[in-house]
């Protein structure tokens, strides 16, 4: 499957639109796990789901910027940075709704799951995250790839090209380093 993938990313990279369907028919369920790993812990009555946030990140994707892909990993890489972001933009619009609200503190525990239900969290998270990033972009991308695209450590390694161990020593140390910038945003 992975060298099918390869494949039809070089397609579209060469701009064939039939491909386009082809790929996010292959991956469909992939990213719709990915988005529901995102959604995770979210309110019920959001009105935003998993099939909306894929439909919504992948028209982001392959609609107004050309991306050159590289591989599957760099596809996924990308995929769970434009739903963080879909969430981002629309947890800021619901906070500019409400006129505002404190930064609460945000527990990050081992079930990769909090109440994204308040927007001001999700803001900070995504303060902190950017700042991991600039930091230590690859446990960055191992947290993004975990905590919000809600891949297992295997899947995460697989995607990322390193060993399961790897991953686990980054995504420990990601976890304690967010939670020391969250604990000091909220004093």
């Amino acid at each position: 499957m992975e060298e099918n993938i390869s494949a039809l990313l070089q397609k579209v990279n060469a701009g064939d639109k039939s491909a386009e369907d082809e790929l996010l028919t292959g991956l469909y369920r992939e990213l719709r796990r990915l988005a529901a790993g995102c959604l995770r812990g979210d309110r019920r009555d959001h009105t935003l789901q998993p099939t909306a946030l894929v439909n919504e990140a992948y028209v982001k994707m392959l609609g107004s910027q050309k991306v050159s892909w590289q591989n599957r990993a760099h596809f996924f890489g990308v995929a769970a940075r434009v739903m963080r972001q879909i969430l981002i933009d629309y947890a800021r619009a619901r906070m500019t709704e409400k006129r505002g609200g404190g930064v609460d503190f945000l527990q990050l525990d081992e079930a990769l799951v909090f109440n994204k239900g308040r927007p001001s969290e999700l803001l900070a998270l995504d303060d902190a995250l950017a700042r991991l990033e600039s930091e230590v972009p690859r446990s960055y991308k191992i947290v993004e790839l975990r905590f919000f695209g809600g891949l297992s450590i295997e899947a995460t390694a697989e995607v990322m090209g390193l060993s399961a161990r790897t991953v686990r020593r980054e995504w420990s140390f990601g976890r304690a380093w967010l939670r020391t910038e969250l604990a000091a945003e909220a004093h």
